[in-house]
């Protein structure tokens, strides 16, 4: 492979500018411009950047060197100014999928990245910009908002650089250079683990967070305050509730010798399971501390940290293969026999499936429904609810048993489907050719230990439908945005907020979406009224599509001030103003970054925009809904003909409407999600009624 060190980086045809990467960007270094994003972006590609002597996709390029003394060797950081009106993707889908739609198209978008260590001395190929192998890959607009598309550290590819320091650097870089606001998706993993879920629960916040990245927006209707709940259950668990739960499992052994064993090596009391899951990662950072209080530790120094962003979160990856429950039963730890555990797969099977036949009956059935038709054939119970643990994408004869969590009551329930396209239940081995089960050992593998917490508590707690519907909606919710407020750091410097507001002529042209945000203008201590005017009309003319022959005609509440009046004498620095003129592009395209089409979402789980979810549109009402919310799968594909629920009723004559029956008082909790986890109506579920849970919400 090879890597950009500093000898070969004078046999570039161009000489780019060389600055230290652990300072690059702290501030007056190299540069600390005080103007918008817009400015400021100019000056660090005039002084901190050379033009590269080619391009990509008709597109300029920059490049300065990142130099890493220590390892001798320099990381190429490449920014590419992007023209929208000449782009083949003008509109934006990170702005569409976090709320931004309404946000007018910028002129430019600007690309910076940090290819992967193996492209350090090549050129940038074409496609560039479409890559998730990048070590980093952030998206300005050049009004200051963006996005963070790729952050890859060494188990994604690179051999120098953790994904930490990567971070560090790409958050003084929008520091130095005043963005607004920057949204980041968070579906990474560590070792098969969602880290928002991991890290929300132990820490209260993403692995994000610690750079000041906080919820923006929840898919499948998920709140703030349902997120911020959901991570309070979890967090709140009690260790000794855990170890009770698990008594009567499988589990019950290993999960007790695990927290016991990190109890004892704490140096400060383990009563809640955030404790435990912080102190593991705590742990897992320092081999060397482990080694010493555990022979049995290894003293492996890999980061804790490498994010890798795709496109499909881990829920979804396991939807594709299933057990057979004949060869799942051989290693279940139980007191009844096979035969027995045998024939009560095979009575909830059929319950299930008279349930699917009934053309009356729509949806899967909850636990306890299942539980009393089975009951009419095994009086066992213990039996019934031992074996309905287990039933989770779980093959009986020729069907596969599902349970997940109903999108419109978001209570627990079971569902069948014979097999087909798309269903690969993983066969046993033979008994001769079975490799035994290597005995769980507390300490040996930190990273082995959290992963065996994180899968058992967090996604297969015993009897228990909260702890998996709190722990469903953390993975909802992976959208996350920093913001950097307005800073009016400068005496000598007057600083404001301008909104363009539509005119009469502008309303009656369908202005059908909410106004987008201000822009930042700054202007010298004695500016007049009419600098004003002419810094509002030239910034907005530079920055958006529609507005490139925007007139400014007037400033609200300055009717009375003349053009040579001096705006100190009236207005404080930071003030917010708006402005009216003519000239606006109403019948732009290029008018919205979520794009000229004006479609309605309208689910049953509450989303009313886009979340950037697999969606369907209703072929009557044409609203658009999660496939998720309407039971079908991602493996499967949409229906030519959908017709959505709403339409369904409306064709169909009115049904008497059923009591709906809670097996349990935490099922009570549940209620108000009914309605697609929507606020008003969610309130048992923020304050939380279980006396487990604590009562009030606090943030990490």
């Amino acid at each position: 492979m090879s890597i950009l060190n500093l000898e070969n980086c004078k046999k570039r045809k161009r000489w780019p500018k060389l600055h230290d990467f652990s300072t690059f960007c702290e501030p007056d270094c190299p540069i600390s411009p005080t103007g918008p994003f817009r400015d400021n972006i100019r000056v660090f590609l005039q002084q901190c950047a050379e033009p590269e002597d080619y391009k990509v996709e008709g597109m300029s390029i920059w490049c300065t060197l990142l130099v890493i003394e220590s390892k001798n060797f320099a990381v190429p950081l490449y920014i590419i100014e992007e023209d929208v009106k000449k782009s083949v993707r003008p509109f934006c889908d990170q702005c569409r999928c976090n709320g931004w739609s309404h946000n007018f198209v910028s002129r430019r978008k600007y690309h910076i990245i940090i290819p992967v260590d193996s492209e350090w001395s090549q050129k940038l190929e074409d496609g560039v910009c479409d890559l998730q192998t990048h070590l980093l890959h952030g998206l300005i607009h050049c009004n200051g908002f963006g996005h963070l598309l790729c952050i890859n550290g060494k188990e994604g590819g690179s051999k120098y650089l953790c994904g930490r320091e990567i971070m560090d650097l790409w958050d003084r870089i929008c520091r130095n250079l005043r963005t607004r606001k920057i949204t980041v998706e968070d579906v990474s993993k560590k070792r098969s683990m969602d880290l928002r879920v991991l890290y929300g629960v132990a820490y209260g916040h993403p692995w994000f967070g610690r750079w000041g990245y906080k919820f923006c927006h929840g898919s499948f209707g998920v709140t703030e305050l349902i997120y911020i709940r959901a991570i309070e259950i979890l967090s709140a668990l009690e260790l000794e509730k855990i170890i009770q739960d698990f008594s009567d499992t499988s589990q019950s052994k290993s999960m007790k010798q695990i927290i016991q064993y990190y109890r004892d090596l704490s140096p400060i009391q383990l009563i809640k399971f955030k404790d435990l899951l912080c102190f593991m990662l705590a742990l897992k950072c320092c081999p060397c501390g482990q080694k010493k209080q555990s022979v049995t530790a290894t003293a492996t120094s890999k980061p804790l940290i490498n994010v890798v962003f795709g496109k499909k979160p881990l829920v979804k990856e396991k939807c594709m293969k299933y057990r057979n429950f004949s060869s799942l039963v051989g290693t279940m730890d139980s007191r009844w026999p096979t035969r027995r555990l045998q024939y009560a797969a095979d009575v909830i099977v059929d319950a299930l499936k008279a349930k699917k036949d009934d053309k009356h009956c729509e949806g899967g059935m909850t636990r306890q429904d299942v539980r009393d038709e089975a009951r009419m054939h095994i009086g066992d119970t213990g039996l019934l609810d031992y074996v309905l643990k287990s039933m989770n994408n779980v093959v009986v004869g020729k069907y596969v048993v599902r349970r997940a969590v109903n999108p419109k009551t978001r209570i627990l329930e079971y569902s069948i489907d014979e097999l087909g396209d798309g269903i690969s239940p993983v066969e046993a081995k033979p008994e001769s050719e079975a490799v035994p089960a290597q005995p769980l050992v507390p300490g040996a593998d930190v990273n082995a230990d959290v992963v065996y917490i994180y899968e058992n508590v967090l996604f297969n707690y015993p009897e228990s439908e909260i702890f998996e519907v709190a722990t469903q909606a953390i993975l909802d919710s992976k959208h996350f945005v920093k913001e950097w407020p307005f800073r009016d750091e400068n005496d000598q410097l007057l600083n404001f907020t301008c909104q363009v507001m539509p005119n009469w002529n502008d309303l009656g042209a369908k202005f059908y979406r909410k106004v987008p945000p201000g822009e930042i203008l700054v202007l010298p201590l004695h500016a007049s009224v009419l600098e004003l005017k002419q810094e509002a009309e030239s910034a907005l003319r530079d920055i958006y599509c529609v507005l490139e022959r925007f007139v400014v005609t007037e400033i609200e509440h300055m009717e009375d001030l003349h053009d040579k009046d001096l705006l100190c004498e009236f207005f404080e620095s930071g003030a917010e103003i708006s402005v009216k003129g003519y000239g606006m592009d109403i019948n732009s395209p290029l008018r919205y970054e979520g794009g000229p089409d004006n479609w309605k979402v309208k689910c049953e789980c509450g989303a009313c925009d886009d979340d950037g979810e697999r969606m369907v549109e209703c072929d009557i009402c044409e609203v658009w809904q999660h496939t998720r919310c309407n039971g079908i799968d991602d493996a499967n594909t949409v229906p030519q003909l959908f017709v959505c629920s709403g339409c369904c009723d409306s064709l169909q004559p009115v049904k008497a409407k059923t009591h709906q029956q809670f097996e349990s008082s935490d099922e009570l909790l549940m209620i108000p999600a009914a309605i697609g986890y929507r606020a008003e109506a969610a309130e048992a579920f923020y304050q939380g009624t279980n006396p487990s849970f604590p009562s009030s919400l606090s943030v990490q």
